[in-house]
């Protein structure tokens, strides 16, 4: 009885978590949106432009806060769903596509925090990508590559700010709004497996 309701805690869990975490993606992808109106990814116009929406633009100030806040979040909710996944050790198909889809979202939403930290064009950002760049490039076989894709294969310039933001805005947004889905999906169809084995039995 006591596993039971372990089970069934830790299943209602990941589930509530998993809501958030569309939510939360839901959010960040809404009010980047609205931020990206006004939002010029070049190397001298980013920095100008975050500051002329939290100063210039009604509630940009708030909607820039939701945007960080919701990020944030993300990274926060998936690495705690994942603790409770993993707690769940419930292996079905069902469960596993859930797994999967958990893991791959909270690197995903990691990588929308690490490509966001260039796109002010402050100086700790500049620098911050700066060193972490030298980190990418020293991997064997792929690091040259990998810090050309994020360049454009020059310095860290325009070119750079506009590859930083193509990925945070469509390929890690997007990536982000589909395995949530996928993960929820997964979640539901879990709950749904286990009410059929418990009505048969």
């Amino acid at each position: 009885m006591k596993d039971g309701y372990y089970a069934f805690v830790v299943r209602r869990l990941a589930t509530v978590l998993a809501v958030v975490m569309l939510t939360l993606s839901s959010i960040a992808a809404l009010t980047g949106i609205l931020l990206a109106f006004y939002y010029e990814p070049t190397a001298g116009g980013a920095y100008n432009s975050l500051r002329a929406i939290a100063t210039q633009i009604p509630n940009g100030w708030l909607i820039q806060r939701i945007h960080s806040l919701a990020g944030n979040g993300l990274i926060g909710v998936s690495l705690v769903e994942i603790v409770v996944m993993f707690l769940g050790e419930r292996f079905r198909p069902s469960w596993i596509t859930a797994w999967i889809s958990g893991i791959l979202l909270t690197l995903t939403a990691i990588g929308l925090s690490w490509t966001a930290i260039l796109l002010d064009w402050t100086q700790i950002g500049y620098w911050r990508f700066t060193i972490e760049l030298g980190t990418i490039e020293a991997l064997p076989a792929i690091g040259s590559q990998l810090r050309n894709i994020l360049t454009g294969g020059g310095a860290v310039n325009t070119v750079t700010v506009q590859h930083l933001f193509t990925i945070h805005s469509y390929l890690l947004s997007g990536g982000a709004i589909v395995l949530s889905i996928i993960h929820l999906t997964g979640l539901l169809l879990q709950e749904k497996e286990v009410k059929q084995l418990e009505s048969a039995n």
